[in-house]
């Protein structure tokens, strides 16, 4: 259950949960410590007055966006852990809130976007990642790791497979059969030679285009791997070659102005690895932050920016 129950929350719009959860990983643990690294990279936290110096929105007090805490899960215990999440996730979309989940690694994304589909139905699910997570099961053999839960999302019916579409894939997995069962489904994978060859913003529209088409409702689930390692060291897998802070931040506030976003989560911060400055951190911190504002942006009804 969350650090705070719903019934103390109030009314929020929007509620932000931490699952300290890494016992999916496959490589370099410590994905558990995200959430807390996250809101410590935030100097002003996620409440209280912070307005967005291009917009001038406050978007915390526009959503009504309320810190709910870390989830209490069970260490090593990956399906009672799973099935927690699931159930907080789902009590804070019955509560008339939108969850923001900060992870942990990406095995959260199953028990996320599921609760949430079970609430609002057809959802399409726009994936940011260096990964395609498609897996049927880890490297040693578990069905449920960071590498499988989008292909338990399609498989449990959760999320049909054309409503999945994935942004900045790049490297050495997975191979040719997973690819193809990606295919069969209907999965739409962009890879980074996609975006350099014909810019990310032409991507991301064909992409959510894809997803959307007949589908009102929108989750978000980022990995922060999707950045090059560079700009964002601190994780369990990275894969070098990837999208700029800017890209990423910019593409997450335009989508979240644009797109009916019912919820989101934000994974692989291991901060074991982000070195002295807590660059993955702040990123993930502000990833959060403009997906919010961008929420803010279309329930005010603002297209663009306030400064010259």
């Amino acid at each position: 259950m969350p650090a705070r129950p719903l019934d103390d929350l109030g009314d929020p719009g929007v509620v932000i949960l931490g699952a300290p959860f890494d016992w999916g990983a496959s490589y370099r643990p410590g994905a558990r410590f995200g959430p807390k690294a996250i809101r410590d990279a935030g100097y002003l936290g996620f409440d209280g007055y912070r307005p967005h110096l291009p917009t001038g929105i406050d978007a915390l007090g526009v959503l009504g966006v309320v810190d709910a805490g870390d989830l209490n899960l069970p260490v090593g215990y990956i399906e009672q852990s799973l099935d927690h999440i699931a159930d907080a996730v789902e009590g804070v979309c019955r509560h008339g809130s939108i969850p923001i989940v900060l992870g942990g690694d990406h095995a959260i994304t199953f028990p996320n976007a599921r609760a949430v589909a079970a609430v609002h139905g057809d959802i399409a699910l726009v994936h940011f990642d260096a990964h395609a997570d498609t897996g049927d099961q880890s490297a040693s053999g578990m069905p449920l790791s960071h590498g499988t839960p989008m292909r338990r999302l399609i498989e449990s019916g959760a999320v049909a497979g054309h409503r999945f579409v994935q942004i900045g894939l790049r490297g050495y997995w997975p191979g040719p059969e997973t690819v193809t069962w990606m295919q069969e489904q209907g999965m739409r994978s962009y890879l980074m030679r996609d975006i350099g060859e014909r810019g990310l913003r032409a991507v991301v529209d064909e992409a959510v285009d894809y997803a959307t088409d007949g589908a009102d409702a929108v989750f978000l689930s980022v990995d922060i791997d999707v950045v090059d390692p560079s700009m964002a060291p601190g994780t369990g897998t990275p894969e070098p070659g990837g999208l700029t802070s800017r890209e990423l931040l910019d593409t997450l506030r335009r989508l979240a102005r644009e797109l009916n976003i019912v919820g989101a989560d934000v994974v692989e911060v291991a901060p074991a690895y982000d070195g002295p400055g807590e660059t993955t951190a702040l990123l993930a911190n502000r990833v959060v932050l403009d997906i919010l504002n961008g929420m803010a942006e279309r329930r005010l009804g603002v297209a663009g920016d306030n400064l010259p």
